[in-house]
């Protein structure tokens, strides 16, 4: 019997629809999790990497993304930042880090 993804899969499969809501098309790079835990939640840290095309779009919808709400299953997204971006031509890269809890 299947779990379904994992939650980095479901926040870059998020990403991807939110993005594309905005008209934004970006290639997925890196991703990397590591487990998180405080005294009252557990979840996981996560860092991704993607590039997109220098756009207007683009840089509304990064203007927009740290209050963006994402539905993922089993858990929440607590925290986004943007930690990166390098504009150094075309495409744009992009470096996002993600905390999420698990959702009780």
């Amino acid at each position: 019997m299947s779990r379904g993804p994992d939650v980095c899969t479901q926040i870059e499969r998020a990403l991807v629809c939110n993005a594309a809501e905005a008209g934004v098309v970006f290639a997925q790079g890196a991703a990397v999790s590591i487990p998180w835990a405080s005294v009252t939640f557990a979840g996981a840290r996560h860092r991704l990497t993607m590039v997109a095309a220098r756009s207007a779009s683009l840089d509304a919808w990064l203007a927009s993304l740290p209050e963006a709400e994402f539905r993922l299953r089993g858990h929440l997204v607590a925290d986004l930042a943007i930690t990166g971006v390098t504009r150094t031509g075309d495409p744009v890269e992009v470096t996002l880090e993600i905390l999420t809890v698990e959702d009780c």
